[in-house]
């Protein structure tokens, strides 16, 4: 998943190993604080680098981790 803008649900739900309805609640969120930071929100996907962070992967990508 290296290189990618954004992540989508289904990417999420396998990099989190988790089902796909709790991937978009976890989508959700991501984007709702994103948009209480004015930044621009897509329905459905997350800002893979946001979402790293987010996820205590220090940024990067899962291929990029050791």
């Amino acid at each position: 998943m290296a290189n990618k803008l954004y992540l989508t649900v289904e990417e999420v739900a396998s990099e989190m190993g988790v089902s796909k309805s709790y991937a978009y609640k976890i989508v959700k969120r991501l984007n709702d604080e994103l948009a209480a930071k004015n930044f621009l929100t897509v329905a459905g996907k997350i800002n893979a680098k946001y979402f790293y962070e987010r996820a205590c992967y220090g940024g990067t990508a899962n291929s990029e981790r050791k």
